[in-house]
């Protein structure tokens, strides 16, 4: 297992240049990238190769990753090895109004792709994916029993905030828990300006239990450091990479 460090975190920073040299310099050997980043994948590898870092995991939007060719293109050349989508396709997912069993079965029809390439690919979850159909399921179930070869990244501090309790969810489908996102959240009412997030280490989660767990019960190989808004995305890198070391990952 290896900590990285997801690099929306840093996306108000002037410079990704700077930004991987100065992430390397703290600790990290690997990055997640984000949609965003992929407009020049041959210059995204070579700025990664001077900074010492590689990008095993990353995200692309479902709008960008039904061009599934176009994806694997940008996989082959920036060295990707698994991408996870990371939210649904339209804010109407959000307000309980998506057709989460067809954006299912279009993720499945990515995930037989990108099998059939040689690479990996998930889903990434927020809060919305917990919410109960009429027939009880929930949209991460719906997901991922659409296709054995669809992952799933569980942002655990998402999870909490769903108000569901992501060791139930390791043991009901850790098999399929491939990476999870390290984020904490800060005291209520505190934090405001970031919209309640912490630096990992700093908030509420109780993140050594978390790691021991999902060693147990998952098959994460990724620990990805995020921090939805932070104010300074370098002190968050800094203070998520002593936490992380700090938990033996």
């Amino acid at each position: 297992m290896d900590f990285s460090y997801q690099l929306y975190s840093a996306r108000n920073e002037a410079s990704l240049d700077d930004t991987l040299k100065t992430l390397s310099g703290l600790g990290y050997t690997q990055v997640e990238g984000w949609g965003g980043q992929f407009a020049d994948p041959a210059a995204l590898a070579q700025s990664l190769k001077s900074a010492g870092l590689t990008m095993p995991t990353a995200h692309m939007g479902y709008g960008q990753l039904e061009d599934t060719d176009a994806a694997l293109k940008i996989v082959d050349t920036v060295g990707i090895q698994t991408v996870y989508c990371p939210a649904p396709p339209s804010e109407a997912f959000r307000t309980g109004g998506g057709d989460w069993q067809g954006f299912a079965e279009g993720l499945a029809r990515i995930a037989a792709a990108f099998k059939a390439a040689g690479k990996g690919f998930g889903y990434h979850n927020h809060h919305w994916e917990f919410g109960k159909d009429a027939n009880g399921k929930t949209p991460i179930e719906l997901i991922l029993e659409a296709s054995p070869d669809t992952q799933w990244e569980m942002d655990l501090a998402w999870v909490v905030r769903a108000n569901e309790d992501p060791i139930f969810w390791m043991d009901k489908l850790g098999s399929r828990i491939t990476a999870v996102h390290v984020k904490d959240i800060a005291p209520a009412g505190e934090k405001t300006d970031e919209d309640g997030w912490a630096d990992v280490g700093t908030g509420t989660l109780d993140w050594p239990n978390y790691i021991k767990e999902i060693k147990a019960k998952t098959k994460a190989r990724y620990f990805v450091a995020e921090h939805d808004k932070p104010s300074d995305a370098i002190r968050f890198a800094r203070n998520a990479a002593a936490a992380l070391k700090g938990y033996g990952v």
